[in-house]
Parts: C-alpha cells; sequence; structure tokens
C-alpha cells in the first residue's frame, strides 16, 4: 500500500474520476476535489458524462462506486477512503452523537436571547429563560414530525403511555407544539401548563424507568426517529424543561412568580 510518506508523493499530484452528467453531479465527487486542492494537490479532473462511460469506468477498475481518486498511479478510492488516505476522520453514520441536541439547544438559546433584546431591550432577562423552554420545545416537535411514523416507532420502545395506547405516540409531537407556541405567546396558559405537565411527566418517568431502572440501552426520539441520540440526560432534561415551564407558567398565571412579565 502506498503511504503518504513515499517520494513518490511528493508531487502532490491526483488524478480524479467523477460523474458529471447533465441531470446530476455527484456531491462526493465534488468534495473529494475541494479536499485535494485545500491539502495542495494539484487535480487532475475527468468528467464521467454518460451512465454508460460510468459503468465502463467500474468495469475496468473493479469498483462499483465513483468517485474514484488516483494518487502517482495507486488508487486511493472514494471520498471516504481519501480522507482515510490523508488522516483525516470518516464519520460513521451509525454512530451515537449528542451533536443535534446541543447544536438545538444552542440556537434556541440564542434565538431566546435575541428576542427578549428585541422585545425587552436587554438579551439576560427571565422572559429569554421562558421563551428558550418554548421554543427548544417548538424546534424538538417540528423534527419529530418530519417524519411521524418513525417518531411514534421509536417512542413507542420506552414511553409508558404509548405502549397502552398507541395514538398516544402520534399526539405527542402535536402537544408539545402547541404547548410551545402557546408558551412564546404566553397565553392560554390554561390549556399550555396542563399539557406540557402532563407529557413532560409521562415522559420523564418514562425515560427514567427505560434508561436508569431497566438498564436498557435505546435511542432517543426526542429529535426525531431516525436520530442517533442515546436515550438518557438529554431526553430527561427535555421533559424536565417542559415540567419546570409547566409549574413556572402555572405561578405566573397566580402572580407568584417573581419578576415574571407577559
Amino acid at each position: 500500500m502506498l503511504e503518504r510518506t513515499d517520494p513518490a508523493l511528493l508531487e502532490k499530484k491526483a488524478v480524479l474520476y467523477r460523474m458529471v452528467m447533465p441531470g446530476h453531479t455527484c456531491p462526493y465527487g465534488l468534495k473529494a476535489k475541494d479536499l485535494l486542492r485545500r491539502e495542495g494537490y494539484k487535480v487532475e479532473d475527468h468528467h464521467l458524462t454518460t451512465r454508460e462511460e460510468t459503468d465502463a469506468f467500474k468495469a475496468k477498475h473493479g469498483v462499483s462506486t465513483t468517485p474514484q481518486v488516483f494518487v502517482s498511479g495507486y488508487r486511493v478510492g472514494g471520498h471516504d477512503d481519501l480522507r482515510r488516505f490523508l488522516g483525516k476522520s470518516v464519520a460513521d453514520p451509525k454512530a451515537t452523537t449528542y451533536r443535534p441536541v446541543i447544536v438545538l439547544f444552542t440556537l434556541t438559546a440564542l434565538m431566546a436571547l435575541a428576542a427578549s433584546y428585541a422585545v425587552l431591550g436587554n438579551p439576560f432577562t427571565l422572559r429569554a429563560a421562558e421563551w428558550f423552554i418554548a421554543f427548544s420545545m417548538v424546534v424538538l416537535a417540528m423534527l419529530k414530525l418530519q417524519n411521524v411514523e418513525s417518531f411514534a416507532t421509536m417512542f413507542l420502545n420506552y414511553d409508558l403511555l404509548a405502549k397502552r395506547w398507541v395514538p398516544y405516540s402520534y399526539i405527542y409531537p402535536y402537544a408539545e407544539g402547541l404547548a410551545g407556541v402557546l408558551m412564546v405567546a404566553g397565553v392560554a396558559n390554561w390549556l399550555s401548563v396542563p399539557v406540557a405537565l402532563f407529557i413532560g411527566t409521562i415522559g420523564a418517568v418514562s425515560v427514567f424507568k427505560a434508561v436508569y431502572i431497566d438498564r436498557r440501552e435505546l435511542k432517543c426520539a426526542c429529535v426525531g426517529g431516525s436520530s442517533n441520540v442515546p436515550l438518557g440526560l438529554i431526553s430527561l432534561t427535555e421533559n424536565l424543561m417542559m415540567i419546570a415551564m409547566a409549574i413556572w407558567m402555572a405561578l405566573a398565571s397566580t402572580g407568584l412568580a417573581p419578576g415574571h412579565a407577559m
């Protein structure tokens, strides 16, 4: 196998074969070309412009996919193989990750701060904290509703109520989104508070039982049914946030929440 330290590689020249057809340009081919150039390689870029030309290329080189990268006559392979060759990491689509929820909560926090600044002239207010939770509920509901069937299937693995009444797995994201929207507006607390308190409590108990009592290793449906986020702290936090928000809004309705401004 050719190593990057071999003298033949010092020229840093690469030959790239990729699909560039009238109705399709291979995105991985574009990624491979960009990566090579950023790494200082001079790229000899060959376009495969028809299906017949692509199939003939694959048959000739005994490969099943394009693009294909060659360095000093050695076939490196496709985009992922190129990343490995260059010493870069390759994402595992099946690996568990917290990145989606970290990005989500970061953006909803920034949205809340921005809204607070726009409305109240100060980003750091109690209303910003309320909006952060409410915005998070709405965005989480939106992610679930992108594919409600997939969400419901994953949700049924651990939610105690959904296991007993399957329609609840379809109702849940709509209820979460509705409660979140009402809490953003600060209206209809008589509806948003009990809804958030109910689904949050059932959810928290379900997650706690599945993860910390039954010790099950499951994927969390909190950011949709296709996520690789492990069930546990994140989903528990989502539900506890809803419970806390419901209690806070209930106190606000009775005037017992200090510093609350509707």
